[in-house]
Parts: C-alpha cells; sequence; structure tokens
C-alpha cells in the first residue's frame, strides 16, 4: 500500500467485457476474503468492483486509471464516470464493516463510479494478484458493499451510451464480423434484432472498413472482416451518431 495520504473519496470501476465465444457481456470482480485471526473462520469470501481510495494530491480520472491499471495493466482505455454513490449506510452491512474494520478504512466513504471498456483477451487474470474473474452481467455473485447496484447502474448507462457513440466496438477485437457486431448488440441490449435489416445499416456506415480478409478456422462459409476506424468516425461522425436498430 502507498504511503501517500487518502482522501475520503475512493473510485470504484465496472470492467466490462465481451466474450465472442459465449456471446456474454461480463463484469471483472476481485474476491474479498478475510478469516478470522482468533479461529479458523471465514468471515467474507464474495466478490467486489475493483477500487481504492483517491490519493489527495490525484484528479478523480487519475485515481480511476490508476486502480484500472494495478488490476488489469492496461492504460488509455474507454472510461465514463457515470455516478456518485454516497448514501450515509451504503457500508453498514456486517461483512462489509468487518472487512472495513481489518482494513483500517473510513466508514463514511464517497465513490465516484466508472466504468470501462476493454477486450477480454487483452487480461491475464490466470496469474492476477486480487484473483480477478469474469462474470456474466446476468449471473453475478455474491457482491460486497453496494456493488451491485453499481454495477446495474453502470450496465443502464451503457445501454444508453452504446446507442450514441460507437462505443462497443471498444469491447470487440480489432477485426470482427457483423454478426459480432449484432450479437454484442444484442447481449447488451438483451433484445432480437433483425439481422437482414441490421445487416444493410450497418455495412453503409463508413467508419466500417471491409478487409481483404474473411473468417479462418470456422466449420461454415467464413465471413468477411470489418474494422473500425475512429478517425473516419471522428470526422464525420463525431456530433451526430444514433443507431437506429
Amino acid at each position: 500500500m502507498s504511503n501517500k495520504k487518502i482522501s475520503n473519496i475512493s473510485v470504484d470501476c465496472v470492467v466490462f467485457g465481451y466474450d465472442t465465444d459465449t456471446k456474454s457481456l461480463n463484469v471483472l470482480l476481485i474476491e474479498r476474503y478475510l478469516e478470522s485471526k482468533s479461529e479458523n473462520k471465514v468471515l467474507v469470501d464474495d466478490y467486489v468492483l475493483t477500487g481504492y481510495h483517491v490519493y489527495e494530491d490525484e484528479t478523480l480520472d487519475d485515481s480511476a486509471s490508476r486502480v484500472l491499471k494495478e488490476l488489469t495493466g492496461l492504460t488509455n482505455l474507454y472510461k465514463k464516470q457515470f455516478r456518485a454513490f454516497g448514501d450515509p449506510n451504503r457500508l453498514t452491512n456486517e461483512k462489509d464493516l468487518l472487512w472495513i474494520k481489518n482494513e483500517a478504512f473510513n466508514l463514511r466513504t464517497i465513490t465516484i463510479a466508472y466504468y470501462f471498456l476493454l477486450k477480454t483477451e487483452d487480461v491475464a487474470i490466470e496469474n492476477n494478484k486480487y484473483k480477478a474473474q469474469w462474470f456474466s452481467i446476468n449471473d453475478l455473485p455474491e457482491l460486497g458493499f453496494d456493488h451491485k447496484q453499481i454495477i446495474l447502474e453502470a450496465y443502464e448507462d451503457l445501454k444508453t451510451k452504446c446507442l450514441q457513440e460507437p462505443i462497443i466496438f471498444e469491447l470487440l477485437p480489432d477485426k470482427f464480423t457483423i454478426n459480432d457486431v449484432q450479437d454484442l448488440y444484442q447481449s447488451i441490449l438483451s433484445i432480437e434484432i433483425d439481422n437482414r435489416n441490421f445487416r444493410r445499416k450497418l455495412i453503409n456506415k463508413k467508419y466500417l472498413v471491409p478487409l481483404d480478409e474473411k473468417q479462418v478456422g470456422v466449420s461454415k462459409k467464413p465471413a468477411q472482416l470489418y474494422m473500425f476506424s475512429k478517425d473516419i468516425y471522428n470526422k464525420m461522425f463525431q456530433k451526430n451518431y444514433l443507431i437506429n436498430i
């Protein structure tokens, strides 16, 4: 732990990733585990978001980026600050109180919540010191603090944001198929999308660049691969993006 002075404000980071094999929108969580020092008894065994107190000499954005880097080793990812959580009773669950006492943190802590979007294959979780694991947004484990509420509110914000800006491409591999894009939208929005209509609209987007490549290693007919051009998007659609699914 750093010797830097911490404030009573923390950041909590909802890390979203998408599994193209299972077509599942996932959240990266870390294990929270505490045993009694006086007896062989498990006091806390659940999962939480990655987060930490803000150092007094750093900005909120810098703090969120630091926390994310410590967990994943990644930087320069899409992030959005979406809400503050400051209910006086947000950390008063019995397990939370045991954890806070053990960690010597201030009970009255206000957290600023962010969410990040990344490619799941960019995160090596096998030897992660925080025992991080991916969980489907539809099958979350037992969560500590008010982190279930934070995750669900981040998810609602993501649903709205993905219809306003092409942020979903942050979740896909650099090369993808039209079906990959459709599957991702369906996973995030929990809806069925008309395949033909969606394909026609998406292919007409100039920021979606067709590649001279097709899928490899698939049993069915290989599909055309595409890439997302952020430069073209910034030039043409920065002020007027709305996907009409």
